[in-house]
């Protein structure tokens, strides 16, 4: 197994600042190829959500460098990753809040991390950038945690209603903000020829599921060139629908 790979972000029309960061870590190891891939949206003002989307940036890719060898060569592989990606992210909270509380400022940071290892997918997840499983259909592997998404898991409200909600944007838990988050974990079997892509919120309002699939199909993702064209050609074109928020994807195809 191996990952063809694709990423593009984007300040989008609006802000002056981009304070989404992204992480694409891959290696190859004697039990195979090994991905790590995240997508961090922050939140604050001035440069405070730039400095805690960073933050867990840095970190994950320092628990990558540092811990994943040794958990690869581990007899409970997914056990040890869930305990240590959830552990990480509880470490960078803790960081990040106390900096906050010693500076007085807020700040805060969606996180949508995506390991793939040995024919396994895991997902650990907080906030509303999401993770998509695309072949012939297109699957969510994440569940927002907003405002609106509950109110839609309550039957409150309908999806085409919650596409419009003023309150769309509003969280449920982030990382930095809370001493006290619940960390969303899940995991699944990869085939060959599947593609994951990565994005933060303001990629995916302004796109169609119909879309997603017509250009991420797996069949139609033949390199990384070609797989770097569409990413930025579906930025633009949400830009051009008039999204302000900050844009970011990442794409890989396992082959």
């Amino acid at each position: 197994m191996s990952m063809l790979t694709a990423y593009h972000t984007d300040v989008g029309i609006k802000k002056k600042t981009n304070q989404d960061a992204l992480l694409l870590k891959t290696a190859r190891t004697p039990k195979g190829h090994i991905g790590l891939f995240v997508i961090c949206d922050g939140m604050g003002g001035l440069s405070q959500g730039e400095l805690a989307s960073a933050t867990v940036i840095r970190g994950m890719s320092d628990w990558f460098d540092y811990e994943m060898p040794r958990i690869a060569q581990s007899e409970h592989v997914e056990e040890d990753i869930r305990t240590e990606l959830e552990t990480c992210v509880q470490q960078l909270n803790e960081k990040i809040l106390n900096y906050g509380e010693s500076e007085n400022v807020t700040l805060g940071t969606t996180v949508i991390a995506l390991l793939i290892f040995q024919n396994r997918y895991y997902i650990v997840h907080i906030g509303d950038s999401r993770v998509y499983q695309i072949g012939d259909t297109l699957r969510q592997l994440t569940m927002d945690q907003t405002l609106v998404a509950r109110e839609v898991a309550r039957g409150n409200l309908t999806e085409e209603q919650a596409k419009s909600d003023p309150r769309r944007n509003v969280l449920l838990q982030c990382v930095g903000a809370t001493k006290n988050i619940e960390i969303t974990f899940s995991s699944g079997d990869i085939q060959n020829n599947t593609v994951f892509m990565l994005c933060s919120d303001g990629f995916y309002h302004q796109i169609s599921e119909e879309e997603l699939v017509e250009n991420f199909h797996p069949d139609k993702l033949t390199d990384e060139q070609q797989m770097k064209e569409k990413v930025v050609g579906l930025v633009e074109l949400v830009k051009a629908r008039k999204e302000v928020d900050n844009i970011s994807v990442v794409v890989a195809k396992v082959v």
